[in-house]
């Protein structure tokens, strides 16, 4: 796909975009802007305001390691952004930072996302060697996306980043009600179903495997699975936040 300067148009005036909210909800409609561009522009106006510099070397030979790994040339990714060949070399050389309405086309082009454009960095996690009990949940608040991952990473929704939901141990009149019926668990809870309260997803964790069931408002919880060994139920609602519960045989 051509990722160009129609699709992300450049911007002018950021420093009077950011100064009225009014003005970046209207000219991020008229201008066809993502979240992700604003969450960029954001990003460099706090920057801004706390004094800080955005390290323009780093992320010029981010630029240049993460263009090199695709085998791409300045002027084939030049091209796809709509500009010289001369400008990304100016970046690659830190003499200078591609214009903001350039990060999320930048970002897409190198399968990352624009936070780490900013950095300057990568940082690779060491392999995971940890049970499935210590995976982590993310929830977007904004479309209820649900994310887990087996290490530490960077998870972004919507054009926000998401942070790691932690586990709360359930009292006992949050606990969902666990019936085993020969051979098979029954789940039940007789926690509040409506579209402003609900239990969004329900999941077993063994130390090996995982199981998630989505829930909806106005459904209750009717969950049957298998007796597998001991292992938590861990769930999920915006206002009680992340619980568990340990579930065993």
């Amino acid at each position: 796909e051509n990722l160009s300067s129609e699709r992300f148009p450049p911007l002018k005036g950021i420093n009077s975009l950011i100064s009225s909210i009014d003005a970046v909800s209207c000219i991020s409609t008229e201008r066809g802007l993502t979240k992700e561009h604003l969450s960029g522009i954001m990003i460099i106006s706090r920057k801004k305001y706390r004094g800080d510099k955005m390290d323009q070397v780093k992320t010029g030979e981010l630029i240049k390691r993460l263009r090199t790994e695709r085998g791409m040339t300045q002027k084939q990714l030049a091209e796809l952004l709509n500009v010289s060949d001369k400008a990304v070399s100016k970046w690659e050389c830190g003499n200078g930072c591609p214009d903001v309405s350039l990060l999320s086309a930048l970002a897409e082009i190198f399968g990352t996302d624009i936070h780490v454009l900013l950095s300057g960095e990568t940082i690779k996690n060491k392999k995971e060697k940890g049970d499935m009990k210590k995976i982590r949940f993310f929830v977007c608040r904004e479309c209820g996306n649900i994310i887990t991952s087996a290490s530490d990473v960077s998870v972004t929704c919507c054009g926000s980043r998401l942070t790691v939901l932690e586990p709360k141990k359930a009292d006992e009149a949050q606990k969902l009600r666990v019936e085993d019926t020969g051979g098979e668990w029954y789940i039940t809870s007789t926690h509040e179903m409506t579209k402003e309260h609900y239990i969004s997803f329900v999941a077993y964790i063994s130390d090996s495997s995982m199981m998630m069931f989505r829930q909806y408002p106005e459904w209750g919880v009717d969950i049957t699975l298998p007796v597998y060994r001991r292992g938590r139920l861990v769930w999920y609602c915006r206002e009680c936040g992340l619980l568990y519960q340990p579930i065993s045989p």
